[in-house]
């Protein structure tokens, strides 16, 4: 199951790694999985039973989420819709837009 919201990307696993090391604490009493690159905005989950795994130093940089909560918890975000994520565990994945060197980016504006 994979589970999007903006540029967050949450794809479920078996289990996460047993050397993953809970390392997130709450701010502001919310779980903050990644935060905007311009805005600051966050994409957080505000309720209890979901933690956040990642994994020790000089491995692989990946983060792990946790949701343990019966019915699941509310990922939220500023700019985009609330989503679901349901108990399980997932990989957290922040994407970027790729853009070649010197490849021109189209334009959506007017001048």
């Amino acid at each position: 199951m994979m589970i999007r919201q903006g540029d967050l990307l949450l794809v479920s696993v078996q289990t996460a790694p047993v050397h993953a090391q809970e390392s997130r604490v709450r701010e502001h009493g919310r779980l903050v999985l990644a935060y905007g690159e311009v805005t600051g905005h966050a994409h957080a989950i505000r309720e209890p039973g979901a933690d956040l795994y990642d994994m020790a130093p000089g491995e692989v940089e990946r983060r792990f989420l946790r949701v343990l909560a019966e019915g699941g918890v509310t990922l939220s975000h500023e700019e985009h819709g609330m989503v679901t994520v349901p108990v399980g565990d997932y990989v957290v994945q922040y994407q970027r837009q790729y853009v070649p060197k010197d490849v021109p980016r189209p334009r959506y504006y007017a001048d």
